[in-house]
């Protein structure tokens, strides 16, 4: 029995579990927010990160990868209580259909493919903080850290995953450039001539004292 997961956030660039197969393409009617609050890996109950999850939306499509894990129970199962441990912020898990990238189909190439997602009530999820403007996610993002890494690195890595499969998200994009304007970084967005490198630590201009940056911590493989 082989399971399909897909991924839209940290998975796309870190999987961080074994599988056999990994493909890119899109799934429809939903699309990419920062509606969830991770503690316990890029924030803390006290500051928690943005990290981000699935809106319904009649029309959209969001691109990213999926994952096939096979080769027996055993393996499944591990597979799939890494997954669970590392979405533990995310309540619901919901089967969609998958469109592969180059299949011009107007079938899908994969169905019952498990997509972890985030209820959007705040009394019944605990995680959910839901929309807020750009400028406010902006400054949480740029601030926020945890075990690990700094929220603003899985923002801008999941930037230059997009692009490197070749479907960047202008929401993404959007919310990165506010980031990079909250911290005083000269040039937005990633150059078409080449792509970017990882996220370096990176100083503030001296006009806004009150935000304290983070070293990032060695990098372990689970992530949110």
């Amino acid at each position: 029995m082989v399971f399909w997961v897909f991924g839209y956030g940290s998975l796309v660039w870190n999987p961080g579990f074994e599988y056999d197969e990994k493909v890119i393409g899109f799934i429809k009617d939903y699309r990419r927010v920062f509606d969830v609050a991770c503690i316990d890996h890029r924030g803390t109950p006290e500051h928690p990160a943005r990290t981000c999850s699935l809106e319904h939306q009649e029309g959209a499509i969001c691109w990213g990868a999926a994952y096939s894990v096979g080769g027996g129970p055993e393996r499944e199962r591990l597979a799939m209580e890494y997954l669970e441990r590392r979405e533990c912020e995310y309540d619901a898990k919901t089967l969609v259909n998958f469109y592969k990238e180059g299949d011009f189909s107007d079938e899908p190439s994969l169905t019952g493919v498990i997509v972890f997602t985030s209820t959007p009530d705040k009394e019944s999820n605990k995680y959910y903080l839901g929309p807020a403007p750009v400028e406010d996610m902006a400054s949480q993002i740029a601030t926020a850290f945890g075990p690990c890494g700094n929220n603003r690195d899985y923002l801008f890595l999941l930037e230059k995953a997009m692009f490197d499969i070749g479907h960047e998200d202008d929401y993404v994009i959007e919310l990165a450039n506010e980031v990079r304007n909250v911290l005083g970084i000269v040039g937005k967005g990633i150059p078409k001539d080449k792509k970017l490198t990882g996220p370096t630590h990176i100083p503030l201009k001296s006009h806004i004292p009150a935000i304290q940056l983070h070293p990032l911590p060695e990098a372990i493989a689970m992530d949110s």
